[in-house]
């Protein structure tokens, strides 16, 4: 069993000794005292004139020849005694200035001692990243045969846009049906699961979901955007399921999605993390990289969230806020500014 230090005692939390009441100064002052009273006296009594020879003026006189050097005695020996108790003090607090640099060197010593086990967490956890990405580039080259064909219970997660005509279009080429026109679209559920990214490297149902993703390039473009910025994020050591958020009613992501802004809508940005958004702000304010990312995250959320929207209900709505891709969302929207 280890024995732990012993503590270390701190100069500045001892109690300074008591002074003593009577110093040799004091007995000084009192002895000097004692024999100016007594030769005063002695020169009162033995004055052939008396001390009312002279009237008030003489009494005066007297009291001051009197009192005055006893006064004068008593205020050098107070000077002197808080001229030694200043000492005092000033020595305990030079004891306490090296107590305390004493201390911090410790901690110094302490720290770089530490650096060499951060520094070996921070390559396992590129290690991790890095096989996580390995693993996402080989399910992403598999094929799925069975969701070929699109079936009638599968909705489609996103509606696409409606094609805009002009009367000078271009008759389109005879060259055959585009492999995109064959693909089944993503269902709601598939969708909801990309955005939350696989669990761990043995989530198959989460990488069947990001493999199906990827092949749609509008939503690929979303999945790649928001790796990159939770790949950021992880760099200040901020992780998605570290956040919790508020929950935001899912009419008001309806008004989100049909570009209401202001405080009407300012619940959609439920991320109250006060260190998650001081670490945005500032890596926004210094990376411009970063910066940039964060940027194009947003635009392409709100963008594929608006064709989402249309076809989701509430329940969808509600179960999507909770992928680790909206409260990103959510975070950056709070730093720059998009639900104020």
């Amino acid at each position: 069993m280890t024995e732990s230090p012993a503590p270390q005692t701190d100069p500045s939390a001892v109690p300074m000794a008591d002074e003593p009441r009577f110093s040799v100064t004091e007995f000084v002052a009192a002895a000097l005292s004692v024999v100016w009273t007594s030769a005063a006296v002695v020169y009162v009594i033995q004055s052939p004139k008396g001390v009312n020879s002279d009237g008030p003026i003489g009494m005066v006189m007297a009291a001051l020849v009197i009192f005055l050097p006893l006064a004068l005695i008593w205020a050098a020996a107070t000077t002197l005694r808080s001229i030694r108790i200043l000492r005092a003090e000033a020595a305990r607090l030079q004891a306490s200035v090296d107590a305390m640099r004493s201390a911090y060197i410790a901690s110094q010593s302490t720290t770089g001692a530490m650096k060499p086990t951060v520094e070996r967490k921070l390559e396992e956890l590129t290690q991790a990243a890095k096989q996580t990405e390995t693993a996402i580039a080989r399910f992403t080259s598999r094929r799925d045969s069975s969701l070929s064909v699109a079936s009638a219970d599968r909705k489609a997660a996103l509606v696409p846009p409606e094609p805009q005509t002009t009367a000078e279009e271009q008759p389109g080429l005879a060259l055959g049906t585009p492999a995109e026109a064959l693909r089944a679209p993503l269902s709601l559920a598939d969708f909801i699961r990309a955005l939350q990214f696989p669990e761990s490297p043995d989530d198959k149902e989460g990488f069947r979901a990001l493999r199906l993703a990827l092949e749609d390039r509008d939503i690929a473009r979303l999945i790649r955007s928001a790796q990159d910025v939770l790949t950021l994020l992880s760099q200040e050591g901020i992780y998605m399921d570290d956040l919790k958020p508020d929950r935001a009613r899912p009419e008001l992501w309806r008004r989100f999605a049909a570009g209401e802004r202001g405080r009407g809508i300012a619940a959609v940005g439920g991320v109250r993390d006060r260190s998650s958004l001081a670490l945005t702000a500032g890596r926004m304010r210094e990376d411009p990289v970063f910066r940039d990312a964060g940027h194009h995250f947003l635009r392409t959320f709100d963008k594929t969230f608006q064709q989402f929207e249309k076809n989701a209900t509430d329940a969808e709505i509600a179960e999507l806020v909770e992928t680790r891709t909206a409260r990103a969302f959510m975070l950056f929207g709070r730093v720059m500014g998009v639900f104020d």
